[in-house]
């Protein structure tokens, strides 16, 4: 009888071995992809933006104030949702430094 359990577990074994390798259980790079891809690069052009490299303890939020000599006239989540549009999902919190990024312009709501 411990045979006969050895025997279908070794199976049972070998069957998840076999799909994981051959079919897999996690999503495909395809399916990640057509995801990701809400919004076409339009979204760019309706955002005005500048691009500067990132130095050693800049932050989104640092940058454009920078840039604006003022605090930021928008919500920060606004600032968040339109720094991650100009940069293909970038999250600011993952900016690294040497890096040049899109940044949204709000001079023009300074005004």
């Amino acid at each position: 009888m411990k045979r006969l359990i050895g025997l279908i577990m070794m199976i049972l074994i070998l069957y998840v071995i076999y799909f994981d390798l051959s079919k897999g259980t996690l999503p495909s790079a395809d399916t990640t992809a057509t995801v990701q891809q809400e919004e076409p690069a339009e979204t760019e052009e309706l955002i005005d933006y500048f691009e500067i490299k990132v130095q050693s303890g800049d932050t989104v939020l640092s940058i454009i104030e920078q840039q604006l000599d003022a605090s930021v006239s928008v919500p920060i989540q606004q600032v968040i949702e339109d720094f991650q549009k100009l940069n293909n999902g970038t999250s600011a919190e993952q900016i690294q430094i040497g890096k040049t990024y899109k940044f949204p312009d709000y001079r023009d709501l300074a005004e």
